[in-house]
C-alpha cells in the first residue's frame, strides 16, 4: 500500500512539474543569466571602464620616490701623497705673490729693477717661470685632509613629473579609452542580441516540433481508425487483405513519423534547456505552442535601424579609434614639455662642506623634448595610420549599405511568409473538407480506402505546411527585428 501511495505521489509531482509553462521572455532572461559569452562581454565592459579611468590619470602629476644604498671598497682621495704649499703674500690686487724676504733666490739689478736669480745665477721672470722660485717657507697639506669617506653612500629622491604639453597624445589616448568602453558596450549588446536570436530560434523550433508531434499522432489515430474499420469490413467480406496490408504500411509509416518527430523534439528541448541553463531532461510547456498569437514587427526608418545595430556601433567606435590613432602619430612630430619637481637627500653630502650626514635640497625644472630627425620613421607611421583610418571609414560605409539591404530583404520575407501562411490556411480548409467527404464516402462504400488514404495524406501535408508557414512568420519577424537592432526591445516578437 505504501509503495502504491509513493508511486501516485511521484506521478502527480512529475505531472505538475511538467506542466510548468515557459514564456519566451523567461527563456531569454534565463539564457542571459546563464550564457558564458554574455558574462565575458560584461567583464570586458568592466575592464574597458577601468582602463578609461587609468588613462585619465595621465593628465595628473606622477609622484615617485627612489632610494639607493652603495657600499664602496675604497674612499675618495684627491692627493696621492702629502703636499707642500709655498707660503706667500696676498698682494694689493688680491693675487698671490711674494716679497724678497719670502724667497731664497739671489737678486740682481737690471735697468734699475731688482730681478731674482735662479740656481744657476741666471735672471728670470717669476711670473712666467714660477718653478724657479725657491721658497723659504712651506705649508703642509696632508693627504688625509683631502680624503673623503664614500664607503657607505645613501641617497634618495622624491618628486613629481607633470605633463604640460605632449602634442595631444594624452588627450587622444583618453578618447581612445572612451571609445574602447563604447566598443565593449556595443560588443556586449551584439552578444546579447545574438544570444536572444539563438534562444528564439530554439524556442520556435521546439514549438514547431511539438505541433508536428501532435499532428503525427492525429494522423496515426486516423490511420488506426481506418485500420480498425478495414478489419471489420474484411470480416464482412466488404474489403480485401490487400487493402489491409496497404493500410498497415501507412500505419507503420505513421509510427515512424511519430518516433522521428518525438526524437527531434527531445533533441530540440535539450538544446533550448542548454541555452537557458536548465537540466537537459527537464520538460516544460511553452506558452506559444498553439501558435495562436500573431507576430508583428514594427518597421522603423532605415537610418534609425542602422544606428541601432550593434555592429554599426562597433565600427563607429573603431573608426573613431583609428582617427585618434592618426592624431597620435602626428603628435610624434611635436615637442613634449613637462614640469618636474624633486627633493634630493644624500649621506654624505657636500652642501656645506663634505659631511657624513644627511642633507638635501629642492629642485624645480622644465623638461622639453623636440624631435629633430628620425629617418622618415614618423612619416611612414603617420601615413599608415591615415590608411587605417580610411579603411575603418570604408568598412563602416560598406556595413551600412549591407544592413540597409538586409532590412529590405527581411521585410520582403515577412510579407512573403504571411502570404504563404494565408495560403496554407486556405489549403487546410480544402483538405479538411476533402477529408470529410472522403470519410463519408468511405463509410457509405462509394470511396475506396486508397482514396481515403490520399485525402488523409493531403490533410497531413496541408497541416504540416501550415505549421512550417506559421513558424516561418515568427522567424521572419525575428530576423527583421534583429536586422533593425530592436530584437532586445521587441518583447512581443513571437
Amino acid at each position: 500500500m505504501k509503495k502504491n501511495v509513493f508511486v501516485v505521489i511521484l506521478l502527480v509531482s512529475t505531472q505538475l512539474y511538467s506542466q510548468k509553462v515557459l514564456q519566451i521572455e523567461e527563456c531569454r532572461r534565463l539564457a542571459l543569466l546563464h550564457n558564458k559569452t554574455v558574462q565575458i562581454a560584461t567583464e570586458n565592459v568592466k575592464a574597458a571602464r577601468e582602463l578609461k579611468k587609468a588613462t585619465f590619470t595621465q593628465f595628473l602629476p606622477n609622484f615617485s620616490a627612489n632610494g639607493t644604498y652603495t657600499w664602496n671598497q675604497k674612499n675618495l682621495s684627491l692627493l696621492s701623497e702629502d703636499a707642500m704649499l709655498p707660503v706667500g703674500t696676498k698682494m694689493i690686487d688680491g693675487s698671490f705673490g711674494f716679497t724678497a724676504d719670502q724667497i731664497s733666490n739671489k737678486w740682481t739689478l737690471m735697468n734699475g729693477q731688482p730681478v731674482p736669480l735662479d740656481a744657476n745665477n741666471v735672471p728670470f721672470n717669476p711670473k712666467t717661470s714660477p718653478d724657479k722660485i725657491q721658497w723659504k717657507s712651506y705649508a703642509l697639506l696632508p693627504k688625509s685632509a683631502m680624503e673623503f669617506d664614500i664607503k657607505n653612500v645613501v641617497a634618495g629622491t622624491i618628486g613629481f613629473v607633470q605633463p604640460v604639453f605632449m602634442g595631444g597624445k594624452i588627450l587622444e589616448l583618453y578618447k581612445i579609452s572612451k571609445y574602447g568602453e563604447n566598443l565593449a558596450l556595443a560588443q556586449q549588446e551584439s552578444k546579447t542580441s545574438e544570444l536572444i536570436l539563438e534562444v528564439d530560434e530554439a524556442y520556435w523550433r521546439v514549438v514547431s516540433l511539438e505541433n508536428k508531434v501532435k499532428l503525427a499522432k492525429e494522423y496515426r489515430t486516423l490511420i488506426t481508425r481506418l485500420d480498425s474499420d478495414i478489419s471489420v469490413m474484411i470480416e464482412e467480406g466488404a474489403a480485401t487483405k490487400a487493402e489491409k496490408l496497404k493500410i498497415r504500411v501507412k500505419l507503420n509509416e505513421a509510427d515512424i513519423t511519430v518516433n522521428k518527430a518525438e526524437d527531434g523534439l527531445s533533441l530540440s528541448r535539450m538544446a533550448l534547456n542548454q541555452l537557458c541553463g536548465l537540466e537537459f531532461n527537464d520538460i516544460y510547456s511553452l506558452a506559444d505552442e498553439n501558435l495562436s498569437q500573431e507576430t508583428t514587427t514594427r518597421l522603423i526608418p532605415v537610418e534609425q535601424a542602422i544606428e541601432n545595430r550593434p555592429e554599426i556601433k562597433q565600427l563607429t567606435q573603431m573608426e573613431k579609434i583609428a582617427k585618434s590613432n592618426e592624431k597620435i602619430m602626428f603628435s610624434r612630430f611635436l615637442p613634449n614639455i613637462g614640469l618636474t619637481g624633486n627633493y634630493l637627500i644624500s649621506n654624505p653630502n657636500m652642501f656645506d662642506g663634505y659631511k657624513n650626514e644627511f642633507g638635501g635640497m629642492f629642485t624645480v625644472g622644465v623638461v622639453a623634448n623636440i624631435p629633430l630627425f628620425h629617418f622618415g620613421d614618423r612619416f611612414h607611421t603617420l601615413n599608415a595610420a591615415k590608411s587605417q583610418h580610411k579603411m575603418a571609414t570604408l568598412q563602416l560605409e560598406e556595413s551600412k549599405e549591407k544592413i540597409q539591404l538586409q532590412i529590405k530583404q527581411n521585410n520582403y520575407k515577412v510579407t512573403e511568409s504571411r502570404n504563404k501562411q494565408a495560403a496554407t490556411l486556405h489549403n487546410i480548409e480544402q483538405a479538411e473538407e476533402n477529408l470529410r467527404y472522403a470519410t463519408e464516402g468511405f463509410n457509405e462504400g462509394v470511396i475506396t480506402s486508397t482514396d481515403l488514404l490520399g485525402a488523409q495524406t493531403a490533410w497531413l501535408s496541408a497541416k504540416s505546411d501550415n505549421i512550417d508557414a506559421s513558424i516561418d512568420v515568427k522567424l521572419c519577424n525575428l530576423y527583421l527585428a534583429h536586422s533593425q537592432g530592436t530584437l532586445r526591445n521587441d518583447a512581443n516578437a513571437k
